[in-house]
């Protein structure tokens, strides 16, 4: 089968032969329907050598939904052909966070993850092997191709709103910093779970802007020192209740914290890899800072929930297997409007 590969420290990935996988006790192999493009793969990709322990080569990507293929021996719960959406952090299955659906935060070390979490080969084939059932979340009438996204995307946005619900009642603001693919998620999010809050969507596109608007945010403010009179002057000078960074460098952490208001929420989701300037004033008193990680199964699950009754929406661009360069390509030059999605078996 063909597989897009990485293959080489600070190189492009690769389009390569290699072998369909056979699943084993318990696995099941995955006909790939869509294998979302992330800039988590572009910080890999763009590594020095030996910043992360993963051996290559291996196949990419990690946000990953298809159709049942084959089941090994002793899998149940599904059958060839079912739509489903795959759980991404690969956990023990065992600790206290993995027995209640946080795998993301698993205890133990070194687990398997697809697509260059852990160097496990990825859903950018025309075929994943997934090691358990308990990762396969049903799509029912969801088109893998166009769900694949509401795995990292989806999922990551709707914990990092979850956990500031409540905060946000009437007469409060979340401010989205990123109006990309996480960003346009976010605010999705936030207007399905916390209706009543104004939304305000920030970023250095005015493209990007226009889409927020339509995806629900109240206010899109062009980044800058303007934006951040705007935020103090709608809030009475108090700032944000929350503050989701979806891009996570320098300027956008520097706003995050010129924004924030006392007993509010930051909620740093971009790896931009930046650092968050903290002293006595800044952020503002008491203001929680948190950076999560993708999100639980169950909030997968409900996350497919909001998909099926038309909640959430994604804004995808497809690319077929052999132009998966191309789609990192402008992923790197920040031309997808929404998410860049794979497609090795359109």
């Amino acid at each position: 089968m063909k597989a897009f590969q990485f293959v080489e420290w600070q190189q492009p990935g690769q389009l390569r032969d290699v072998p369909i996988p056979k699943p084993g006790p318990g696995e099941v192999l995955l006909k790939v329907g869509g294998a979302g493009a992330c800039h988590s793969d572009l910080h890999l990709l763009e590594a020095a050598a030996g910043t992360n322990d993963i051996t290559l080569p291996f196949t990419l990507g990690h946000e990953n939904a298809g159709w049942v293929e084959k089941m090994g021996p002793g899998a149940t719960g599904f059958a060839p052909d079912d739509p489903v959406i795959v759980y991404g952090p690969w956990g023990c299955g065992l600790c206290i966070n993995c027995r209640q659906g946080m795998e993301n935060y698993c205890e133990t070390p070194g687990k398997p993850s697809p697509g260059g979490l852990c160097g496990t080969d990825g859903g950018m084939a025309e075929y994943l092997l997934v090691p358990s059932t308990r990762y396969l979340i049903p799509l029912g009438g969801l088109d893998p191709r166009e769900a694949a996204t509401a795995h990292r995307c989806g999922l990551t946005s709707y914990h990092a709103v979850k956990r500031s619900m409540h905060l946000l009642g009437p007469g409060s603001m979340a401010v989205v910093i990123g109006a990309g693919g996480l960003g346009q998620m976010a605010i999705q999010m936030l207007k399905a779970l916390c209706s009543a809050t104004t939304v305000v969507a920030v970023d250095t596109s005015a493209d990007k802007l226009k889409i927020a608007t339509e995806m629900g945010a109240d206010e899109a403010l062009i980044s800058g020192g303007d934006a951040v009179k705007r935020i103090k002057d709608m809030t009475r000078g108090q700032g944000a209740d929350v503050v989701l960074d979806l891009v996570g460098v320098d300027p956008t952490l520097t706003m995050a914290a010129q924004v924030s208001r006392v007993l509010g929420h930051i909620t740093i989701v971009g790896l931009g890899n930046a650092a968050l300037p903290v002293k006595f004033n800044s952020p503002a008193k008491e203001c929680s800072v948190a950076s999560p990680f993708w999100g639980s199964i169950p909030e997968l699950i409900e996350v497919i929930e909001l998909a099926q009754t038309g909640k959430i929406k994604m804004l995808v661009e497809h690319f077929p297997l052999d132009s998966a360069a191309e789609a990192y390509h402008l992923l790197h030059d920040g031309k997808i409007q929404g998410r860049a999605v794979v497609t090795p078996n359109s």
